[in-house]
């Protein structure tokens, strides 16, 4: 299976820092893994511009509608977007998000043609009291709605997210261990699993080497080319 790096820029970047994707593709021009920066919306079209594949941070599960500030899938897609990140756990906790409403938003990325990369992860509190499985394993049965075909899932322990901590090996083998069984009844083993949570090039290659991981999302080491360029190269 072919692995993905993904890197979500959340709300940073500004035009300047096209400057680091066009060195991240002057320095891995052929990589061997697929490689996604999901960048603000106003960055969107002009990164397109760049060549690298693009990906939303959001949408609403709407195609239209009196919704303030929101963006839709067919939007996205407009502006070149070939996937969109959903779920991710910032959304779920500032915004609320419930895994009924994450489940809808997927259904609207299928219908536009995107490839929605699914977020799910326990709280620390829920690792400490040994519900990992138990949450992941509802989040996946809510998020993902019924005929949904195209999607990559990413897990993502909210206590490692920007925080520099990560959980061991075996807990990462662990829970993508789970979700490959989990999704395996409706998806074979043809969906991307991905690691996210404080992955930096110290110890993404130990990640990588761990069975059922498939790439990552990658928050504040995909906004610098060396950081982000020596992650791919883990990965490949």
């Amino acid at each position: 299976m072919r692995g993905l790096a993904a890197g979500n820029w959340k709300m940073n970047g500004t035009g300047a820092d096209l400057a680091e994707v066009e060195a991240l593709l002057a320095a891995h021009p052929s990589p061997a893994c697929d490689v996604l920066i999901c960048p603000p919306a106003t960055l969107l079209s002009r990164m397109v511009a760049t060549g690298i594949a693009v990906g939303g941070q959001d949408c609403h599960a709407n195609p239209s509608g009196a919704h303030t500030g929101d963006i839709s899938a067919q939007m996205l897609a407009e502006a070149g977007a070939t996937y969109v990140i959903l779920g991710h756990s910032e959304r779920r906790a500032d915004h609320h998000e419930t895994d009924a409403q994450v489940a809808e938003k997927v259904k609207a990325a299928q219908e536009a043609g995107l490839t929605a990369i699914v977020c799910v992860g326990e709280m620390e509190a829920d690792r400490d009291a040994g519900r990992t499985l138990d949450v992941i394993g509802a989040q996946i049965d809510g998020s993902l709605p019924d005929g949904a075909t195209d999607i990559v899932v990413a897990y993502e322990p909210v206590w490692a997210i920007g925080t520099g901590r990560t959980p061991t090996l075996e807990q990462i083998a662990e829970v993508h261990a789970f979700l490959r069984d989990r999704l395996a009844p409706r998806f074979g083993d043809q969906v991307r699993l991905l690691y996210g949570g404080s992955v930096k090039p110290a110890n993404a290659a130990e990640i990588f080497a761990l069975p059922n991981v498939n790439g990552a999302l990658v928050g504040g080491a995909s906004l610098k080319a060396s950081d982000f360029g020596a992650i791919i190269a883990a990965l490949t």
